[in-house]
């Protein structure tokens, strides 16, 4: 039998390896000679996405370059109970924000994914698509209606797989079909691991009424009120952009090759034509020997930048695209005028509150217990590490009469735009709850707005990141009205069971509340805006509504920093529709093409400087 479980497991592994070993590499040596019509520098959230788009034509050649490893064979990745062991690991970039003035001065972690599929392969999974006027808020801005929520919305259902909840549980009243699609890449789920707090949470919703009414589906463009948690899980399993746009189905295709472990260090003007530079050459090195070999490609259609709202911003810069002040500080000769890169940095900052329960019979976390989870999960793909604890989130708008309207216009982008989230963990246990509940709140639509800056000219070093959080009052404001409702939604009826007592420290006077959320406020890390997106005819702005880079040809970004506003909620889902977009833009742009599979490499190589 032993000698039956080792042959099973060799032939797994050679099932697993065989297939992809041609195409995910960590060696250029071992990528074919080939000319490239599209590279993508990043193969996250977006690039996968463009990649795989693109290599349905089979006449064009694509090759992605990934900084991090390949997410095959690393188990946390699978498993959604896991997230918090991703984070702050090799497979996290691990950024830090200079300290922050809003924040009593401290610095801000912001995890970033450092592996294929990006931060979809570590992130916490929430599938929210925010607004509908945040997307017709893109269209107005950038004069391109393609931008609109009505527009979007195909090519949110395209990539989307709907599924059935983990554990088998119905999902019917729980989601809104017709919403959602069945035949996308990208699996979504209602949480398929119950809580003891789901059954309160619903009735003190109903209790409460008002701001905290249900809501069938937080996904329908209106997500205002109290509904059930929509991961990026399928049968258990984290479904990132590596999983469901470079997986088995798609990886072996002879026109797609994905090169992970290697660094984008610097894009090169390949060309000019009538003043306006072609920048469609990147060099890069290899992530474990950056003071080795340096190699150059240029493909010979578009380059194609989707390394984040971090990275891509200051891999421009090290480019001399940018300001041109900036960058004659640090030496670098401007290549592109566009004072935008960098700048309108937008992320939502998020503050947590804890209650302990007061009754018998409440479950603590283990050792043991996670073993046991562990077990389930191995064998049947459910139970609590088939979620991620948090199964329902709360969507509210700072009521119109409030007085902080007379200080400061509405940065929402329309009266169906929260300006607050809420989410709510009870421990992931069932049918006994863990002995705490934490709530969180999220300011969704912060009036701050921060920036991103070279710390020195190496690639290796990480920027200077400023999310300017909470400079703005409003924003402290907000923050105290998302503790204030989560204060009532648990002093609703629902609750008086568990006999609920607030254990975080949180005075009862205004200026104690706003040190308590300067001294405890971490990111929710969504940033965005930092090569927003405007009109053609616009002054600002980095990219055209075509995700093109202004002034300039042959280089399109495909990230989250192309948002010209942040969304009102978690910016996953937005980022799939861009880059769905981006798919058909691309193709739009060269059509009928009969570029044919070439023997003749366009990689040179060149000594380290």
């Amino acid at each position: 039998m032993a000698r039956l479980y080792a042959a099973v497991a060799l032939i797994t592994q050679l099932i697993r390896i065989v297939p992809t070993s041609a195409v995910i590499v960590d060696s250029l040596s071992a990528l074919p000679k080939t000319k490239y019509d599209f590279v993508v520098v990043g193969g996250g959230n977006a690039g996968a996405v463009v990649a795989n788009r693109l290599t349905e034509n089979p006449r064009w050649n694509v090759l992605i370059i990934e900084a991090g490893p390949t997410h095959e064979d690393v188990f946390n990745t699978r498993v959604p109970g896991y997230v918090a062991r991703l984070q702050q690991s090799p497979y996290d970039w691990n950024y830090t924000t200079i300290p922050q003035p809003g924040m009593n001065g401290r610095p801000i972690a912001i995890p970033r994914g450092h592996i294929l599929g990006g931060t979809s392969t570590i992130n916490g999974m929430f599938y929210t698509r925010c607004s509908s006027s945040d997307y017709n808020r893109w269209a107005k801005l950038t004069g391109d209606q393609g931008w609109s929520w009505n527009k979007i919305l195909p090519y949110i259902l395209k990539h989307e797989k709907w599924t059935a909840p983990a554990d088998g549980h119905s999902d019917e009243g729980q989601y809104d079909p017709q919403y959602h699609g069945t035949d996308g890449n990208t699996f979504v789920s209602i949480a398929g691991a119950p809580q003891a707090i789901d059954v309160p949470m619903m009735k003190a919703a109903e209790e409460l009424g008002g701001v905290f009414s249900y809501r069938q589906d937080m996904n329908s463009g209106n997500a205002l009120g109290l509904g059930w948690t929509q991961l990026t899980v399928g049968h258990g399993e984290r479904s990132s952009s590596a999983t469901g746009y470079l997986g088995p189905k798609y990886i072996t295709r002879k026109n797609l090759h994905v090169l992970v472990g290697h660094r984008a260090i610097q894009i090169l003007k390949t060309a000019t034509h009538k003043g306006v530079p072609s920048l469609r050459t990147v060099k890069f090195v290899a992530e474990d020997d950056p003071k080795g070999l340096v190699h150059e490609i240029t493909a010979s259609k578009e380059l194609i930048l989707s390394a984040g709202v971090i990275a891509t911003p200051q891999l421009l810069l090290l480019s001399g695209i940018g300001d041109p002040k900036g960058l004659q500080s640090l030496g670098i000769k401007t290549v592109v005028n566009l004072p935008g890169v960098g700048k309108n940095m937008t992320d939502q900052p998020l503050v947590f509150l804890q209650w302990a329960l007061g009754i018998n019979g409440t479950v603590d976390a283990t050792p043991q217990l996670d073993q046991e989870w562990l077990a389930e999960w191995n064998a049947t793909k459910t139970g609590p590490l088939s979620a991620i604890g948090i199964n329902q989130l709360g969507w509210l708008r700072i009521p119109e009469d409030s007085s902080i309207w007379s200080e400061y216009e509405d940065p929402s982008s329309g009266k169906n735009t929260a300006h607050i989230e809420l989410s709510f963990t009870g421990g992931a246990f069932y049918p006994k709850p863990g002995s705490t509940i934490t709530g969180v709140a999220i300011a969704l639509q912060p009036h701050s707005r921060g920036s991103l800056n070279l710390s020195t000219t190496s690639p290796f070093d990480h920027p200077l990141i400023d999310m300017g959080f909470l400079n703005s009052d409003f924003d402290i404001f907000t923050m105290r009205e998302g503790i204030a409702a989560l204060k009532r939604f648990f002093d609703a009826p629902a609750w008086k069971e568990y006999k609920l007592k607030l254990v975080s420290p949180y005075p009862d006077d205004i200026e104690g509340q706003n040190e308590f959320i300067r001294h405890t406020a971490s990111s929710a890390v969504h940033a965005v805006g930092t090569a927003g997106m405007s009109a053609k005819t616009a002054s600002f702005g980095v990219v055209d509504p075509e995700l093109k880079l202004k002034k300039a040809h042959g280089l399109r970004i495909v990230d989250a920093s192309v948002m010209p506003y942040v969304p009102a909620g978690h910016t996953q889902a937005p980022v799939y529709a861009i880059a769905e977009r981006a798919g058909d833009l691309i193709k739009a742009d060269w059509p009928d093409s009969l570029s044919m599979i070439s023997d003749t490499s366009n990689i040179s190589h060149i000594s380290a400087g």
